[in-house]
C-alpha cells in the first residue's frame, strides 16, 4: 500500500519534478498549489511537505494549521529562505526544515526519517470512505471537510467495537453486551437508537449508509 503524502508547492516546475520523483519512490502524492484545501487533503495523509512562499496563506500559517488539526502529522517545511531566523520560525511547529535548492535523495531521506519516527502513531489510524479514524486518540476526522466528528462515549464504544471486528457481522446481542456489559433483552431499542445517531454523525447520507451496514434480523457490520 502506497503511503499518502500531501505536497503544497505553487511553482509548477518544482512541483511536477518533486511529485514525479516521490511517486517513483512509491509514494502517493497529493499536490496542491496553495494551502486552500490543505486541511481537507491532509486528513488522509501520513506526512505534509509545505513550501513557505505560497499564494494567499503562507506556508508557515498553513503548516501551523495542519499541526493544530493533527499534532501527529509530520510537517516538513521547504523554503528558499536560509536565514537562521526563518528556520527557527519554521521549527517552532514543523518537524523538519529543508532549504532550496535540495537534492531529491535528501528530501526522500528526510521523509523516511519522519515516517519512521511517527510510524507507531499511525498504526491505529484507519481510513473508511470519507472518514479518518484515529483509534488511539479516539478521534474521527471527516476527510471532505477536515473537521472533527464528535461522538459521545457510548457512540464511540459501539463504533470502536464494530471497527475491531471490521467486515464481520456482529449480532445485536454481541454489540449490546460488549458496550453495556448487560444481557440484551429482545425488543430493546437502545442500540438501534444509538446506531441511528451514529449514522447521523458519520454517514454522508444517513438514509443510505455506507459505513454502518444493517444486516436485517441479525445486527450490524462496518464494511472493510
Amino acid at each position: 500500500m502506497k503511503i499518502p503524502i500531501l505536497y503544497i508547492e505553487d511553482d509548477t516546475d518544482i512541483g511536477a519534478w518533486v511529485t514525479k520523483d516521490l511517486a517513483g519512490r512509491g509514494y502517493e502524492v497529493t499536490w496542491l498549489t496553495s494551502g486552500e484545501r490543505a486541511l481537507q487533503e491532509a486528513a488522509a495523509c501520513r506526512l505534509a511537505i509545505v513550501d513557505v512562499m505560497l499564494p494567499g496563506l503562507d506556508g508557515f500559517t498553513v503548516g501551523q494549521r495542519l499541526k493544530k488539526q493533527n499534532p501527529q502529522l509530520p510537517v516538513l517545511i521547504l523554503s528558499a529562505r536560509a536565514a537562521i531566523d526563518d528556520k527557527l520560525q519554521g521549527l517552532q511547529f514543523a518537524d523538519d526544515y529543508l532549504t532550496k535548492p535540495f537534492h531529491p535523495d535528501e528530501l526522500a531521506a528526510r521523509i523516511e526519517v519522519l515516517l519512521r519516527r511517527t510510524g507507531d502513531a499511525f498504526e491505529d489510524t484507519l481510513t473508511l470512505k470519507h472518514l479518518l479514524v484515529h483509534m488511539r486518540d479516539k478521534r474521527i476526522v471527516h476527510r471532505d471537510t477536515g473537521e472533527d466528528i464528535v461522538l459521545t462515549g457510548k457512540q464511540f464504544h459501539i463504533f470502536q467495537y464494530l471497527l475491531k471486528h471490521l467486515g464481520q457481522i456482529m449480532t445485536k446481542e454481541q454489540i449490546f453486551e460488549a458496550v453495556w456489559s448487560e444481557p440484551y433483552l429482545e425488543g430493546d431499542k437502545t442500540l438501534m437508537v444509538h446506531i441511528r445517531y451514529l449514522r447521523e454523525k458519520l454517514e454522508r447520507d444517513p438514509a443510505a449508509p455506507e459505513i454502518i451496514e444493517t444486516i436485517r434480523g441479525i445486527g450490524y457490520r462496518v464494511k472493510a
